[in-house]
């Protein structure tokens, strides 16, 4: 099972004493983050995309590009590109370009976004919110199997044997599907033969499973193989040295966030019970120290019948700088290795 971190980049206050960065800071210390993550042997790291003013996220290639010359070995990706209402041609050629740059390290995960900010930004009509996904991934995978084009669509003027460049390193440029909770999402990615990067921010992951299983069985179905079905999880967490302190320094800029979109969309505000509960053995937040962490992610893959990724995001809580790379090198040197050796294949016996 691949470790990762996924980051919004929020730039928000600190929920205790007030204080913010300068959005240069706050992105150089990203940039940090992710080059520490890369030492300590992380697998991979995320960055999202939105268009609010609480996160500093909308160009992410732009930000993964500046990691890949700043990293080695972690793998690159978008958590998640909103598609939607990107010009796939254009999100071939950044990804592309940033997988000539990191020398075959890219991934993009790409979904239709958690907000809507970005459809009247650019243009696009709500209504159309499902059929301009599924118009512009069938041109992206397109795009990916061929350097010439013969694509016509509702949503965009046709192709017709344009070349798109540059090609990447990686054939075929990996694309993951993001989702939530939306059956016809996991069926199609499925169906489609894409690996399944599932959000998971609340409740309780084991009622995820029947999605992941229909998933599983359109893929079947389709005729691609168990090896292509990969599934991932994005997930809220966070590791500090006990599990007290990792509870009380999450909470209050979680708490934070998660009442401020409540306020958008009709929620109460968020309590301490409430963030408790969701940090029991059976719940979706993984915020704790190294051992509980490991334990409960091991249980959480079970749950869903194996998963290949699991994606941290604690950028959310608005975290001090100094905390999150603490816990960035907690994640690489004693939650990974510990979830890599539970994973392992036992040694054959001579």
């Amino acid at each position: 099972m691949q470790i990762g971190i996924d980051s919004f980049v929020a730039s928000v206050p600190d929920a205790l004493t007030g204080q913010n960065l300068s959005p240069s800071d706050r992105l150089n210390h990203l940039i940090e983050e992710i080059v520490l993550a890369d030492e300590v042997g992380l697998d991979v790291f995320g960055i999202g995309e939105h268009h609010r003013a609480e996160f500093l996220d909308s160009a992410p290639e732009t930000l993964l590009a500046a990691a890949a010359i700043k990293t080695k070995h972690i793998r690159l990706t978008s958590a998640v590109t909103v598609l939607s209402a990107n010009d796939p041609v254009r999100v071939f050629q950044q990804f592309a370009t940033i997988d000539l740059l990191s020398r075959g390290r890219v991934e993009m995960i790409v979904g239709r976004g958690s907000f809507v900010e970005a459809y009247p930004l650019f243009g696009l009509d709500l209504r159309d919110y499902d059929s301009l996904f599924a118009d512009k991934l069938n041109l992206l995978l397109a795009l990916r199997e061929n350097t010439r084009v013969h694509w016509s669509g509702k949503h965009r003027p046709p192709l017709s044997g344009q070349a798109v460049y540059p090609r990447p390193l990686q054939n075929p440029l990996p694309v993951w599907l993001g989702v939530g909770g939306t059956p016809a999402s996991f069926e199609r990615a499925g169906r489609l033969g894409l690996p399944l990067m599932v959000a998971i921010i609340g409740g309780e992951p084991h009622r995820f499973r029947p999605l992941v299983d229909l998933y599983r069985e359109a893929g079947r179905h389709a005729g691609h193989s168990p090896e292509k079905l990969k599934v991932g999880v994005h997930a809220l967490g966070y590791v500090a040295d006990t599990d007290q302190q990792a509870a009380d320094e999450f909470f209050p800029g979680y708490a934070q966030s998660f009442t401020e979109i409540g306020r958008e969309r009709g929620w109460p505000p968020v309590t301490r019970s409430q963030f408790e509960a969701l940090r029991k053995p059976k719940g979706a937040i993984l915020v704790s120290d190294p051992n509980i962490v490991a334990d409960k992610l091991i249980a959480f893959s079970e749950a869903l019948g194996g998963i290949s990724r699991l994606s941290f995001q604690m950028s959310i809580a608005s975290l001090p700088h100094v905390k999150r790379m603490h816990a960035i090198e907690l994640l690489g040197t004693r939650v990974a290795p510990r979830i890599r050796k539970h994973v392992e294949p036992a040694p054959m016996l001579a």
